[in-house]
Protein backbone atom coordinates (compact mmCIF):
# COMPACT_ATOMS: atom_id res chain seq x y z
CA UNK A 1 0.00 0.00 0.00
CA UNK A 2 1.43 3.26 -1.15
CA UNK A 3 2.09 6.07 1.30
CA UNK A 4 0.04 9.58 1.01
CA UNK A 5 1.57 12.22 3.05
CA UNK A 6 -0.65 15.35 2.94
CA UNK A 7 0.80 18.91 4.04
CA UNK A 8 -1.37 21.53 5.28
CA UNK A 9 -5.23 20.09 7.26
CA UNK A 10 -7.25 22.53 5.36
CA UNK A 11 -9.98 22.57 2.89
CA UNK A 12 -7.75 21.36 0.29
CA UNK A 13 -5.65 18.65 3.20
CA UNK A 14 -8.69 17.28 3.69
CA UNK A 15 -10.14 16.63 0.94
CA UNK A 16 -7.05 14.86 -0.68
CA UNK A 17 -7.11 12.85 2.65
CA UNK A 18 -10.79 11.75 2.03
CA UNK A 19 -9.53 10.64 -1.90
CA UNK A 20 -6.37 9.37 -1.26
CA UNK A 21 -8.15 6.75 1.37
CA UNK A 22 -10.69 6.25 -1.11
CA UNK A 23 -8.24 5.23 -3.74
CA UNK A 24 -6.28 2.76 -1.45
CA UNK A 25 -3.40 5.09 0.01
CA UNK A 26 -2.26 4.49 3.62
CA UNK A 27 -2.74 8.13 4.24
CA UNK A 28 -1.13 10.89 6.88
CA UNK A 29 -2.03 14.01 7.58
CA UNK A 30 0.46 16.90 8.75
CA UNK A 31 -0.17 20.67 9.74
CA UNK A 32 3.03 22.77 10.91
CA UNK A 33 -0.26 25.02 12.81
CA UNK A 34 -3.25 23.67 14.36
CA UNK A 35 -5.83 22.07 12.59
CA UNK A 36 -9.88 23.53 13.09
CA UNK A 37 -11.80 21.20 14.70
CA UNK A 38 -14.50 20.51 11.62
CA UNK A 39 -11.50 19.18 9.96
CA UNK A 40 -10.40 16.84 12.69
CA UNK A 41 -13.53 15.48 13.13
CA UNK A 42 -13.71 14.58 9.67
CA UNK A 43 -10.32 12.86 10.09
CA UNK A 44 -11.32 10.93 13.37
CA UNK A 45 -14.26 9.63 11.75
CA UNK A 46 -12.65 8.56 8.57
CA UNK A 47 -9.87 6.92 10.67
CA UNK A 48 -7.21 8.99 9.16
CA UNK A 49 -4.02 9.65 11.07
CA UNK A 50 -2.92 12.99 11.41
CA UNK A 51 -0.75 15.73 13.87
CA UNK A 52 -0.55 18.87 14.36
CA UNK A 53 1.52 21.86 15.33
CA UNK A 54 4.83 20.30 13.44
CA UNK A 55 5.60 18.25 10.51
CA UNK A 56 7.63 14.86 12.00
CA UNK A 57 10.60 14.09 9.58
CA UNK A 58 10.48 10.35 10.19
CA UNK A 59 6.91 9.84 9.19
CA UNK A 60 6.97 12.53 6.55
CA UNK A 61 10.23 11.52 4.50
CA UNK A 62 9.06 7.93 4.46
CA UNK A 63 6.31 8.77 1.94
CA UNK A 64 5.75 7.51 -1.85
CA UNK A 65 3.87 10.99 -2.92
CA UNK A 66 3.06 13.93 -0.51
CA UNK A 67 0.32 16.77 -1.77
CA UNK A 68 1.39 19.81 -0.34
CA UNK A 69 -1.41 21.96 0.57
CA UNK A 70 -1.17 25.58 -1.36
CA UNK A 71 -0.63 28.00 1.41
CA UNK A 72 3.11 26.06 2.12
CA UNK A 73 5.68 27.41 0.44
CA UNK A 74 8.38 25.47 -1.55
CA UNK A 75 11.00 27.13 0.63
CA UNK A 76 9.53 25.58 4.04
CA UNK A 77 12.06 23.03 5.35
CA UNK A 78 10.42 20.19 5.33
CA UNK A 79 9.59 20.57 1.34
CA UNK A 80 13.25 21.15 0.71
CA UNK A 81 13.61 17.91 2.73
CA UNK A 82 11.85 15.96 0.77
CA UNK A 83 12.94 17.03 -2.64
CA UNK A 84 16.47 16.50 -1.64
CA UNK A 85 15.44 13.00 -0.99
CA UNK A 86 13.60 11.98 -4.27
CA UNK A 87 9.98 12.29 -3.15
CA UNK A 88 7.95 13.28 -5.41
CA UNK A 89 5.65 16.77 -3.92
CA UNK A 90 2.34 17.57 -6.11
CA UNK A 91 -0.33 20.18 -5.62
CA UNK A 92 -4.28 18.68 -4.65
CA UNK A 93 -5.14 19.90 -7.90
CA UNK A 94 -2.41 17.54 -9.88
CA UNK A 95 -3.46 14.48 -6.92
CA UNK A 96 -7.37 14.82 -8.05
CA UNK A 97 -7.25 15.60 -11.74
CA UNK A 98 -5.90 11.45 -12.45
CA UNK A 99 -9.04 10.65 -11.03
CA UNK A 100 -11.13 12.01 -12.90
CA UNK A 101 -12.67 11.73 -17.12
CA UNK A 102 -14.68 15.01 -16.75
CA UNK A 103 -13.43 17.92 -19.32
CA UNK A 104 -11.51 20.48 -17.05
CA UNK A 105 -11.90 24.12 -17.60
CA UNK A 106 -9.25 26.00 -15.61
CA UNK A 107 -9.79 29.52 -14.69
CA UNK A 108 -6.83 31.75 -13.39
CA UNK A 109 -5.52 35.59 -13.08
CA UNK A 110 -4.64 38.08 -11.05
CA UNK A 111 -7.76 39.36 -10.96
CA UNK A 112 -11.15 38.49 -11.74
CA UNK A 113 -10.33 34.24 -11.84
CA UNK A 114 -13.57 34.00 -8.89
CA UNK A 115 -16.33 35.60 -11.02
CA UNK A 116 -15.26 34.44 -14.11
CA UNK A 117 -15.22 30.59 -12.60
CA UNK A 118 -18.66 31.66 -11.18
CA UNK A 119 -20.07 33.10 -14.66
CA UNK A 120 -18.43 29.56 -16.82
CA UNK A 121 -20.49 27.14 -14.11
CA UNK A 122 -23.56 29.18 -14.06
CA UNK A 123 -23.59 29.22 -18.07
CA UNK A 124 -22.69 25.38 -18.07
CA UNK A 125 -25.79 24.90 -14.98
CA UNK A 126 -28.44 27.40 -17.12
CA UNK A 127 -27.54 24.64 -20.43
CA UNK A 128 -28.26 22.26 -17.99
CA UNK A 129 -25.16 19.98 -18.11
CA UNK A 130 -23.54 18.27 -15.30
CA UNK A 131 -21.11 20.79 -13.93
CA UNK A 132 -19.32 21.40 -10.60
CA UNK A 133 -17.13 24.29 -9.36
CA UNK A 134 -14.65 23.76 -7.33
CA UNK A 135 -10.49 24.53 -6.32
CA UNK A 136 -9.81 27.99 -5.50
CA UNK A 137 -13.63 28.85 -4.94
CA UNK A 138 -15.97 26.64 -2.94
CA UNK A 139 -14.95 23.08 -1.74
CA UNK A 140 -11.75 21.12 -2.59
CA UNK A 141 -11.24 19.60 -6.29
CA UNK A 142 -10.21 16.06 -4.48
CA UNK A 143 -13.37 16.06 -2.50
CA UNK A 144 -15.78 16.63 -5.39
CA UNK A 145 -14.15 13.88 -7.59
CA UNK A 146 -16.65 11.37 -6.37
CA UNK A 147 -19.77 13.49 -7.92
CA UNK A 148 -18.26 12.16 -11.24
CA UNK A 149 -20.29 15.45 -13.30
CA UNK A 150 -19.67 15.90 -17.18
CA UNK A 151 -17.53 19.20 -16.51
CA UNK A 152 -15.39 20.55 -13.64
CA UNK A 153 -14.87 24.54 -13.72
CA UNK A 154 -11.83 24.95 -11.26
CA UNK A 155 -10.45 28.49 -9.93
CA UNK A 156 -6.71 27.69 -9.80
CA UNK A 157 -4.55 29.88 -8.07
CA UNK A 158 -0.55 30.13 -9.00
CA UNK A 159 0.06 28.03 -5.85
CA UNK A 160 -1.94 25.22 -6.93
CA UNK A 161 -0.42 25.92 -10.27
CA UNK A 162 3.48 25.86 -8.81
CA UNK A 163 2.24 21.94 -7.88
CA UNK A 164 1.53 20.16 -10.95
CA UNK A 165 2.94 17.87 -13.58
CA UNK A 166 0.37 15.88 -15.94
CA UNK A 167 -2.46 18.41 -15.07
CA UNK A 168 -4.33 19.33 -18.65
CA UNK A 169 -7.17 21.53 -18.58
CA UNK A 170 -9.42 21.35 -22.31
CA UNK A 171 -10.33 25.15 -21.76
CA UNK A 172 -7.69 27.29 -20.25
CA UNK A 173 -8.83 31.33 -19.22
CA UNK A 174 -6.19 33.72 -18.13
CA UNK A 175 -8.19 36.83 -17.22
CA UNK A 176 -5.31 38.87 -17.17
CA UNK A 177 -1.76 39.07 -15.07
CA UNK A 178 -0.01 42.05 -12.63
CA UNK A 179 2.21 41.39 -10.05
CA UNK A 180 1.10 39.66 -6.77
CA UNK A 181 2.16 37.25 -4.44
CA UNK A 182 5.85 38.33 -5.23
CA UNK A 183 6.79 37.56 -1.58
CA UNK A 184 6.77 33.97 -2.79
CA UNK A 185 8.31 34.37 -5.75
CA UNK A 186 11.50 35.55 -4.81
CA UNK A 187 10.24 39.28 -5.62
CA UNK A 188 10.82 37.96 -9.38
CA UNK A 189 7.62 39.52 -11.27
CA UNK A 190 8.87 36.97 -14.06
CA UNK A 191 8.59 33.40 -11.63
CA UNK A 192 4.88 34.36 -11.06
CA UNK A 193 4.24 34.52 -14.96
CA UNK A 194 5.83 31.65 -15.19
CA UNK A 195 3.64 29.87 -12.82
CA UNK A 196 0.21 31.28 -14.18
CA UNK A 197 1.29 29.79 -17.62
CA UNK A 198 1.75 26.44 -15.96
CA UNK A 199 -1.86 26.02 -16.43
CA UNK A 200 -1.41 25.82 -20.09
CA UNK A 201 1.81 23.95 -19.75
CA UNK A 202 0.53 20.43 -20.62
CA UNK A 203 -2.27 21.48 -23.52
CA UNK A 204 -2.35 20.29 -27.10
CA UNK A 205 -2.89 21.53 -30.07
CA UNK A 206 -7.06 20.36 -29.55
CA UNK A 207 -7.27 22.75 -26.32
CA UNK A 208 -7.93 25.93 -25.95
CA UNK A 209 -6.61 29.28 -23.85
CA UNK A 210 -9.13 32.08 -23.47
CA UNK A 211 -7.11 35.26 -22.83
CA UNK A 212 -6.64 38.92 -22.40
CA UNK A 213 -5.69 40.05 -25.68
CA UNK A 214 -5.10 43.78 -24.16
CA UNK A 215 -2.97 42.78 -21.39
CA UNK A 216 0.65 43.60 -22.35
CA UNK A 217 2.29 40.99 -19.75
CA UNK A 218 0.14 38.07 -21.60
CA UNK A 219 1.01 39.28 -24.81
CA UNK A 220 4.49 39.39 -24.27
CA UNK A 221 4.50 35.55 -23.13
CA UNK A 222 2.95 34.70 -26.15
CA UNK A 223 5.17 36.34 -28.25
CA UNK A 224 8.19 34.88 -26.86
CA UNK A 225 6.86 31.23 -25.88
CA UNK A 226 6.33 28.25 -28.34
CA UNK A 227 2.22 27.80 -27.34
CA UNK A 228 0.95 24.66 -28.22
CA UNK A 229 -2.98 25.13 -27.18
CA UNK A 230 -5.64 27.33 -29.56
CA UNK A 231 -5.34 30.75 -29.11
CA UNK A 232 -8.99 32.48 -28.12
CA UNK A 233 -8.26 36.38 -27.37
CA UNK A 234 -10.83 38.33 -25.80
CA UNK A 235 -10.44 42.23 -26.02
CA UNK A 236 -12.03 45.91 -25.85
CA UNK A 237 -9.43 47.17 -27.76
CA UNK A 238 -8.70 45.56 -31.10
CA UNK A 239 -10.96 43.84 -33.90
CA UNK A 240 -10.35 40.24 -33.64
CA UNK A 241 -10.76 37.37 -36.43
CA UNK A 242 -10.42 34.71 -33.77
CA UNK A 243 -11.90 35.42 -30.14
CA UNK A 244 -13.87 37.95 -28.65
CA UNK A 245 -14.12 41.48 -29.02
CA UNK A 246 -16.22 44.53 -27.88
CA UNK A 247 -17.62 46.99 -30.07
CA UNK A 248 -21.06 49.29 -29.71
CA UNK A 249 -21.62 47.17 -26.52
CA UNK A 250 -22.13 44.17 -28.35
CA UNK A 251 -19.68 41.17 -27.79
CA UNK A 252 -18.61 39.55 -30.87
CA UNK A 253 -17.17 36.04 -30.36
CA UNK A 254 -15.20 33.88 -33.62
CA UNK A 255 -14.25 30.28 -33.24
CA UNK A 256 -12.87 29.81 -36.99
CA UNK A 257 -16.11 30.59 -39.19
CA UNK A 258 -18.58 29.94 -36.59
CA UNK A 259 -19.42 33.83 -35.44
CA UNK A 260 -22.44 34.77 -32.62
CA UNK A 261 -23.33 38.19 -31.07
CA UNK A 262 -24.74 39.43 -27.83
CA UNK A 263 -25.73 42.95 -26.42
CA UNK A 264 -24.33 43.64 -23.37
CA UNK A 265 -26.88 46.42 -22.19
CA UNK A 266 -28.54 44.40 -19.80
CA UNK A 267 -25.54 42.97 -18.04
CA UNK A 268 -26.19 41.97 -14.24
CA UNK A 269 -22.67 42.88 -13.33
CA UNK A 270 -21.22 46.63 -14.07
CA UNK A 271 -17.21 48.27 -15.50
CA UNK A 272 -15.60 47.24 -17.84
CA UNK A 273 -13.61 44.29 -15.90
CA UNK A 274 -16.90 42.63 -15.63
CA UNK A 275 -17.55 42.97 -19.39
CA UNK A 276 -14.26 41.17 -20.03
CA UNK A 277 -14.80 38.57 -17.86
CA UNK A 278 -18.47 38.14 -19.60
CA UNK A 279 -16.23 37.56 -22.92
CA UNK A 280 -14.19 35.25 -21.00
CA UNK A 281 -16.84 33.41 -20.13
CA UNK A 282 -19.02 33.68 -23.38
CA UNK A 283 -16.07 32.12 -25.21
CA UNK A 284 -16.26 29.02 -22.78
CA UNK A 285 -20.05 28.57 -23.57
CA UNK A 286 -19.61 29.20 -27.20
CA UNK A 287 -16.49 26.20 -27.59
CA UNK A 288 -18.71 24.11 -25.78
CA UNK A 289 -21.39 25.14 -28.69
CA UNK A 290 -24.10 26.18 -25.96
CA UNK A 291 -27.05 28.27 -27.31
CA UNK A 292 -25.96 32.24 -27.65
CA UNK A 293 -29.68 32.74 -25.98
CA UNK A 294 -28.32 30.49 -22.97
CA UNK A 295 -25.67 32.38 -23.12
CA UNK A 296 -26.87 35.83 -23.18
CA UNK A 297 -29.88 35.05 -20.63
CA UNK A 298 -27.12 33.83 -17.67
CA UNK A 299 -25.05 36.32 -17.95
CA UNK A 300 -27.82 38.92 -17.64
CA UNK A 301 -28.88 37.06 -14.25
CA UNK A 302 -25.50 36.40 -13.42
CA UNK A 303 -24.94 37.65 -9.63
CA UNK A 304 -21.12 38.40 -8.98
CA UNK A 305 -18.85 36.96 -6.00
CA UNK A 306 -19.45 37.83 -2.37
CA UNK A 307 -17.31 40.53 -1.27
CA UNK A 308 -16.43 41.60 -4.83
CA UNK A 309 -17.82 44.52 -5.54
CA UNK A 310 -21.24 43.82 -3.35
CA UNK A 311 -23.81 46.00 -3.08
CA UNK A 312 -24.58 46.05 0.79
CA UNK A 313 -27.10 48.86 1.32
CA UNK A 314 -28.54 52.46 0.31
CA UNK A 315 -28.79 54.64 3.25
CA UNK A 316 -29.71 58.24 2.79
CA UNK A 317 -29.01 57.56 -0.99
CA UNK A 318 -25.70 56.39 -0.03
CA UNK A 319 -24.24 53.36 -1.31
CA UNK A 320 -22.26 50.88 0.43
CA UNK A 321 -19.86 48.37 -1.11
CA UNK A 322 -18.12 45.57 -0.52
CA UNK A 323 -14.68 44.81 -2.30
CA UNK A 324 -12.95 43.38 0.38
CA UNK A 325 -11.77 40.81 -2.00
CA UNK A 326 -9.28 43.33 -3.66
CA UNK A 327 -6.28 42.38 -2.36
CA UNK A 328 -4.14 44.21 -4.71
CA UNK A 329 -4.42 47.24 -6.66
CA UNK A 330 -4.59 45.99 -9.55
CA UNK A 331 -7.92 44.86 -8.52
CA UNK A 332 -8.84 47.90 -6.70
CA UNK A 333 -7.88 49.99 -9.96
CA UNK A 334 -10.64 47.98 -11.57
CA UNK A 335 -13.30 48.39 -8.59
CA UNK A 336 -12.56 52.09 -8.59
CA UNK A 337 -12.91 52.39 -11.83
CA UNK A 338 -16.13 51.26 -12.10
CA UNK A 339 -17.11 54.35 -9.56
CA UNK A 340 -19.23 56.78 -11.04
CA UNK A 341 -20.20 59.47 -8.47
CA UNK A 342 -18.15 60.61 -5.62
CA UNK A 343 -16.39 57.84 -3.47
CA UNK A 344 -15.65 57.39 0.33
CA UNK A 345 -12.46 54.58 -0.09
CA UNK A 346 -11.53 52.54 2.78
CA UNK A 347 -8.58 51.01 2.35
CA UNK A 348 -5.46 49.48 3.27
CA UNK A 349 -3.81 46.09 5.11
CA UNK A 350 -1.16 44.40 5.15
CA UNK A 351 0.46 45.97 1.85
CA UNK A 352 2.49 43.52 -0.69
CA UNK A 353 5.20 45.99 -2.17
CA UNK A 354 1.83 47.74 -3.34
CA UNK A 355 3.07 50.32 -5.95
CA UNK A 356 -0.07 53.04 -6.25
CA UNK A 357 0.42 55.22 -8.61
CA UNK A 358 -2.18 53.69 -11.17
CA UNK A 359 -4.56 55.02 -8.46
CA UNK A 360 -4.00 58.51 -8.63
CA UNK A 361 -5.72 59.10 -11.64
CA UNK A 362 -8.94 57.65 -10.06
CA UNK A 363 -8.26 59.30 -6.68
CA UNK A 364 -7.51 62.83 -7.76
CA UNK A 365 -10.40 62.53 -10.05
CA UNK A 366 -13.38 60.67 -7.96
CA UNK A 367 -12.40 60.16 -4.32
CA UNK A 368 -13.37 62.86 -1.53
CA UNK A 369 -12.27 61.52 1.40
CA UNK A 370 -10.10 58.17 2.41
CA UNK A 371 -10.23 56.25 5.61
CA UNK A 372 -7.22 54.18 6.37
CA UNK A 373 -7.91 50.21 7.75
CA UNK A 374 -4.98 49.34 9.00
CA UNK A 375 -1.95 48.66 11.41
CA UNK A 376 0.76 50.83 9.01
CA UNK A 377 -0.65 53.40 7.12
CA UNK A 378 2.40 55.60 6.58
CA UNK A 379 2.50 54.58 2.61
CA UNK A 380 -0.83 55.10 2.10
CA UNK A 381 -0.33 58.80 3.44
CA UNK A 382 2.61 59.36 1.55
CA UNK A 383 0.81 57.99 -1.82
CA UNK A 384 -2.51 60.30 -1.18
CA UNK A 385 -2.90 62.97 1.28
CA UNK A 386 -2.11 65.62 -1.15
CA UNK A 387 -4.90 64.55 -3.31
CA UNK A 388 -8.03 64.47 -1.19
CA UNK A 389 -9.25 66.70 1.63
CA UNK A 390 -10.17 63.99 4.01
CA UNK A 391 -7.80 61.13 4.98
CA UNK A 392 -8.03 59.58 8.40
CA UNK A 393 -6.81 56.05 9.73
CA UNK A 394 -8.22 53.53 12.04
CA UNK A 395 -7.60 50.36 13.17
CA UNK A 396 -11.38 49.46 13.48
CA UNK A 397 -13.82 48.28 10.71
CA UNK A 398 -16.88 49.63 12.97
CA UNK A 399 -15.41 52.96 13.29
CA UNK A 400 -14.00 53.29 9.85
CA UNK A 401 -17.81 52.72 8.49
CA UNK A 402 -19.48 55.72 11.01
CA UNK A 403 -16.34 58.23 9.55
CA UNK A 404 -17.79 57.00 5.96
CA UNK A 405 -21.25 57.61 7.11
CA UNK A 406 -20.62 61.21 8.56
CA UNK A 407 -18.26 62.12 5.56
CA UNK A 408 -20.59 60.63 3.00
CA UNK A 409 -23.72 62.89 1.27
CA UNK A 410 -26.71 61.60 -0.60
CA UNK A 411 -25.48 60.33 -4.32
CA UNK A 412 -22.29 59.40 -3.10
CA UNK A 413 -20.14 55.81 -2.57
CA UNK A 414 -18.49 54.30 0.18
CA UNK A 415 -15.99 52.28 -1.13
CA UNK A 416 -14.30 48.99 0.52
CA UNK A 417 -11.41 48.38 -1.71
CA UNK A 418 -8.34 47.30 0.25
CA UNK A 419 -5.58 46.82 -2.22
CA UNK A 420 -3.88 45.15 0.72
CA UNK A 421 -4.02 41.98 2.36
CA UNK A 422 -6.00 41.53 5.45
CA UNK A 423 -3.82 39.64 7.77
CA UNK A 424 -3.03 42.63 9.85
CA UNK A 425 -6.40 42.89 11.94
CA UNK A 426 -8.27 40.11 10.54
CA UNK A 427 -8.66 36.30 9.60
CA UNK A 428 -8.92 36.56 5.91
CA UNK A 429 -10.77 38.58 3.55
CA UNK A 430 -14.13 37.34 3.92
CA UNK A 431 -13.69 37.94 7.87
CA UNK A 432 -12.99 42.08 6.38
CA UNK A 433 -15.82 41.65 4.16
CA UNK A 434 -18.17 40.53 6.97
CA UNK A 435 -17.46 43.06 9.53
CA UNK A 436 -18.06 45.80 6.69
CA UNK A 437 -21.52 44.32 5.66
CA UNK A 438 -22.26 44.27 9.75
CA UNK A 439 -21.04 47.31 10.46
CA UNK A 440 -22.96 49.17 7.57
CA UNK A 441 -26.28 46.92 8.80
CA UNK A 442 -25.60 48.79 11.93
CA UNK A 443 -25.79 51.99 11.39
Amino acid sequence: MKRLVILGGGESGVGTALLGKEKGFRVFVSDFGNIKKKYKDVLLHHEIEWEEGQHEALKILKADLVVKSPGISDAAPIVKQLRINGVPVVSEIEFAAQFTSATIIGVTGSNGKTTTTMMVHHILKQAKLEAVMAGNIGESFAKEIKRTPDYFVLELSSFQLDGIEKFQPHIAVITNITADHLDRYDYKFENYINAKFRIIMNQTKSDYLIYDADDPVIDTYLKTHPIQSILMPFSLEKSLEQGAHYKDKIITITNQKNTIQMPTSNLALEGKHNIKNAMAAATVGHLLKIRKETIRESLECFQGAEHRLEPVLKINNVHYINDSKATNVNATYFALESMNSPTVWIVGGVDKGNDYSALYPFVNEKVKAIICLGKDNDKLFENFESMVDIIVETQFMSEAVKIAYKVASGGDRVLLSPACASFDLFKNYEDRGQQFKAAVRQL
